[in-house]
């Protein structure tokens, strides 16, 4: 159980510590819509697609390997929060088109990567 605990902690330090990194990547002040953290949920969507797939091709791999990268790294990394948060922020700054724009691509996008990524185990 300990094991399992700091494998989700080391995966959730380093996913964070990406995540942050990322952040610090200038966009114009200007622009309203979110694309940092669309772009990181993304991101984060394809890699926990890539490592289900892999895990479920490889019984073999330790389990406490597949928590550090699905629940820490992955968990760490992805924004949900921050999310939800600018999505209320647009809608509260009048900004609802965008709002709409970017809760629908973040759902439909990040959703449909992970239904064609654990697809393509199947070819």
């Amino acid at each position: 159980m300990i094991m399992n605990i700091l494998a989700v902690g080391c995966g959730g330090f380093l996913g964070a510590v990406g995540r942050y990194l990322l952040g610090l990547i200038p966009v114009s002040e200007t622009f309203v819509f979110p694309i940092k953290t669309l772009a990181i949920n993304l991101i984060g969507c394809v890699a926990i697609g890539l490592i289900a797939v892999f895990a479920s091709k490889h019984s073999d791999w330790n389990p406490q390997l597949v928590l550090f990268l699905k629940v820490g790294v992955c968990g760490g990394f992805t924004t949900f929060s921050s999310f939800a948060l600018e999505s209320a922020d647009l809608m509260r700054g009048n900004h609802t088109l965008f709002a709409f724009i970017y809760v629908c691509l973040s759902v439909v996008i990040g959703v449909g990567t992970i239904f064609f990524i654990e697809n393509l185990n199947s070819v």
